[in-house]
C-alpha cells in the first residue's frame, strides 16, 4: 500500500482521463452526470494550466461509446485519443507508452466507469507498472452509487490514494503566492466550483470593488484576496 504522506505537485504526477465519452456517462448513476463533467473539464483545464503531462483514452468510440466530450478535447486540441477494444486500458500498449514517456509514477485517474475500467487500470498499473494511482472520485462515475462506492472502497483497500478534482488543483497551486498560476486557477474556480466560486465572485465586486460585468476576474494580489481555502 501507499503508506507515504505525499503532496502532489505539478512536477510528481501525471494525468490520464479514461473513456469520458458520452455512452459510457449514459450509464453513470452514482453521480449527476453533468455536475460529473463539469468536475472533468475543470480538472482537465487545471491540469493544463500546471503543466501536468496527460494521456487521454477511448474505447470503442465509433461502434458504441461515442466521441469524447467536446469540453474535454478543448482543453487539450492537440492531444492524440488513445483508441482501444480492451475495457483495461492497461492492455493497451499505447496507453503503457505513453505512461512511460510521461515519466511521472503518480498517476491521477479520471475515468469511466469506476467498478471496470478504472478498477482494472489502477490494479493492473500498480502490480505490473509499479505506478502510485490517485482516483478522483468526483470525476468518475459507476453504474449505480453501491458500484462507485464499493469499487472506491475495493481500490483503496489496495493503496489506491482517493482525491477529488479541487483538491486535486489547490495541491497543485499550494501557495497563492504562486502568481503564474493563481489567475488561472481563480478563473477554474468561479466557472466549476459552485459556491466557492460565487464567493469568489462576491469578493471581487463586493469587497475589491471590480466590475461588475468582466468576462474574466481582475488580477488581484493573492496575499489580499480574502476567500482562499487553508
Amino acid at each position: 500500500m501507499t503508506m507515504k504522506p505525499d503532496l502532489l505537485t505539478p512536477k510528481n504526477c501525471q494525468m490520464i482521463f479514461i473513456d469520458q465519452q458520452p455512452q459510457m456517462a449514459f450509464g453513470v448513476q452514482s453521480i449527476d452526470r453533468q455536475v460529473l463533467k463539469n468536475n472533468v473539464v475543470a480538472l482537465a483545464k487545471s491540469a493544463k494550466v500546471f503543466g501536468i503531462p496527460t494521456t487521454i483514452t477511448t474505447v470503442e468510440t465509433e461502434s458504441f461509446s461515442g466521441h469524447t466530450y467536446p469540453e474535454l478535447l478543448a482543453v487539450f486540441p492537440d492531444h492524440p485519443l488513445l483508441e482501444r477494444t480492451s475495457m483495461n486500458s492497461w492492455d493497451d500498449q499505447k496507453v503503457r507508452d505513453a505512461l512511460a514517456k510521461n515519466g511521472q509514477k503518480k498517476v491521477v485517474v479520471s475515468g469511466l466507469w469506476t467498478e471496470v475500467c478504472n478498477n482494472t487500470f489502477a490494479f493492473s498499473a500498480m502490480a505490473e507498472g509499479g505506478y502510485e494511482i490517485y482516483m478522483v472520485a468526483d470525476a468518475s462515475g459507476g453504474t449505480s452509487k453501491e458500484a462507485h462506492d464499493y469499487s472506491m472502497q475495493r481500490m483503496i483497500q489496495a493503496g489506491v490514494v482517493p482525491v477529488t478534482w479541487q483538491q486535486v488543483m489547490l495541491e497543485w497551486q499550494r501557495d497563492w503566492a504562486h502568481r503564474d498560476t493563481y489567475d488561472a486557477v481563480m478563473a477554474i474556480v468561479r466557472e466549476h466550483s459552485g459556491a466557492y466560486g460565487m464567493g469568489v465572485d462576491y469578493a471581487y465586486t463586493m469587497v475589491h470593488k471590480a466590475p461588475e460585468r468582466v468576462e474574466h476576474g481582475p488580477t488581484l494580489d493573492p496575499v489580499a484576496a480574502p476567500v482562499m481555502p487553508g
